[in-house]
């Protein structure tokens, strides 16, 4: 970078390294609220909390793999009967991931994936408030509409632009989720801080916002209680402790 960090200063910043949240699993199958989808790791939330600490993610990957691999067994093997899919329904996703390569003078994806990075960089990253948060939605579901014009040149091999451009509703989807937690959790917790909210709620300590789709594909957020700790758990902290 023609930078000599002996001779003069360089400039560092924070990003984006780990997502706290994820879907919403079973902890003994790491079932989802899908039937037949499993989710372990950085993809599954509720682990870690508030603030993952270094080194936990392997023993997570461990844990909940094998778990998440032994649920999808028994799943499997105990259906009695298989599942039919829609072709239409096939048809229809191929369409929409083929339909940037046949588009022209639409968005370029680069431009779009650079907008969504400043956007959460800059309105939803360490220090937060409702005014940026809320403006962060804005922003994001602009970027949204931009989407739907996506195009990329080139064919189907080897094409990092068509695969940038099918990840793309899938970055905006967990953009939006992100926003919206932060906006609801009202207080400042472990990697959240709000400057609005700078101190911890108790009572909010004690909930998780669950976010589902509704019939018109928009975000619910649910607060809902965390589960009671398991009284081996609660054995094995206090074990700790001493």
């Amino acid at each position: 970078a023609g930078v000599d960090i002996t001779k003069e200063a360089m400039e560092v910043g924070p990003t984006c390294h780990y997502i706290m949240g994820g879907i919403r699993v079973d902890a003994d199958t790491a079932a989802s609220t899908i039937p037949g989808l499993f989710a372990a790791g950085e993809v599954a939330g509720g682990l870690h909390g508030a603030n993952r600490l270094g080194g936990n993610s392997l023993s997570d990957l461990l844990v909940f793999g094998r778990r998440a691999g032994i649920g999808a067994s028994d799943y499997a093997t105990g259906r009695t009967t298989s599942t039919s899919v829609d072709d239409g329904e096939i048809a229809a996703i191929i369409a929409e991931a083929l339909a940037p390569l046949s588009r022209e003078g639409g968005e370029n994806p680069y431009d779009l994936q650079h907008d969504l990075q400043e956007t959460m960089q800059n309105l939803v990253g360490i220090i937060r408030t409702e005014s940026e948060l809320s403006q962060a939605l804005v922003e994001i579901n602009s970027i949204k509409e931009r989407v739907k014009n996506v195009c990329v040149k080139g064919g189907l091999a080897y094409n990092p632009g068509w695969n940038l451009a099918t990840d793309l509703p899938s970055m905006l989807s967990v953009s939006t989720m992100v926003t919206l937690g932060a906006l609801e959790r009202k207080e400042s917790r472990g990697g959240h801080t709000r400057d609005d909210y700078p101190a911890p709620d108790a009572e909010l300590g004690k909930m998780n916002f669950v976010q589902r789709l509704n019939p018109a594909g928009e975000n619910i957020v649910t607060p809902e209680p965390l589960p009671e700790m398991p009284d081996e758990l609660k054995a094995l902290l206090e074990e700790g402790a001493h």
